[in-house]
């Protein structure tokens, strides 16, 4: 199953045309403007233009202006299908996790060849691969799942490179962006859904009607008109649960760091800077391990939620 391209397609394809730019960067025609003295909104949002840093002065930040295609017309709505600062950072993680991965399998093969196992990167990113696919993957995907194992590997990868990018200087978050974690949580959806109809045949409905045949049979039919609705919700409660997990905890690690990098200038003083500023280092430390917590997270639920839809509901 190629689950991973169409994961990648799809993300892609669900990224928002914001309309943000950089503050600090001298306004560049075609980039939106912002309230004076607001830093903090144009980092954690989507813009038609992106950073890159000045030369020779690699500190300086210059806005390049990104090409804008005519909307599409289709019936009554409008679609902008311009590249924007997220998309390129979904394009840019799409190349980087390929160049890695199969890097690393063409590494793993050639030193097994070589000395009968693998050594160096290849064997870190092995270990990774492995703990995903045999710790998280194959016990909650449910006897037979190994066909969505790559699925979940795939968003693995790609949320933690997407949640890295974001903290390199010039970087954005695109998890950051709902659009881009709302199509994850839809395409999770579709794959939930999928792997239930497939495993369990018309058995599939019983996740959307509930019928207890364990029940009396005067009691099926109340049960069943207050629990179908219940149920029904259910569905679509869990990927809303996805998507805004893993916005609200991307966006929120940027503002707080943005905010206290905003204390060192507000206080003009090195003495009280310092402490913002020690908060702010230690809080990009924790962004660290909440980029591997949010994408192991965002896994080990779809995995579950997989696993649970191909056991049957009841």
């Amino acid at each position: 199953m190629k689950l991973g391209s169409v994961l990648l397609a799809l993300v892609i394809a669900g990224s928002t045309a914001g309309a943000q730019q950089v503050a600090e960067a001298p306004h560049v025609a075609g980039c939106e403007e912002y309230a004076p003295g607001d830093f903090i909104t144009p980092h954690i949002s989507d813009s038609h233009c992106i950073d890159v840093p000045g030369f020779p002065r690699f500190w300086e930040v210059h806005e390049v202006v990104l090409p804008r295609w005519t909307p599409v017309h289709i019936g009554g709505a409008t679609i902008d299908l311009s590249p924007t600062k997220h998309l390129v950072f979904l394009l840019l993680a799409a190349v980087l996790i390929s160049l890695i991965l199969i890097g690393a399998a063409r590494a793993h093969q050639n030193h097994t060849h070589e000395v009968g196992r693998p050594k160096g990167f290849a064997s870190g990113i092995e270990a990774m691969v492995l703990y995903i696919r045999n710790e998280v993957a194959i016990p909650n995907l449910g006897p037979h799942g190994e066909g969505y194992a790559p699925y979940i590997l795939a968003l693995f990868f790609f949320i933690l490179t997407l949640n890295l990018i974001g903290l390199v200087p010039f970087g954005s978050t695109a998890t950051g962006n709902i659009s881009v974690t709302a199509t994850l949580a839809i395409i999770t959806f579709i794959v939930v859904e999928t792997a239930g109809i497939r495993a369990n045949g018309l058995g599939y409905l019983s996740t959307i009607f509930y019928w207890n045949k364990d029940l009396p049979v005067l009691m099926r039919v109340p049960m069943f008109v207050l629990m179908t609705p219940i149920e029904i919700v259910g569905k679509f409660t869990k990927p809303f649960a996805l998507a805004i997990r893993l916005f609200a905890n991307m966006t929120a690690g940027h503002i707080v760091v943005l905010a206290l990098i905003g204390l060192v200038f507000a206080f003009k003083s090195y003495a009280l800077g310092a402490a913002p500023l020690a908060a702010a280092v230690g809080i990009m430390m924790l962004e660290l391990f909440v980029s591997f917590l949010q994408a192991f997270i965002f896994s080990l639920l779809a995995s579950v939620f997989i696993g649970q839809m191909r056991e049957g509901h009841h």
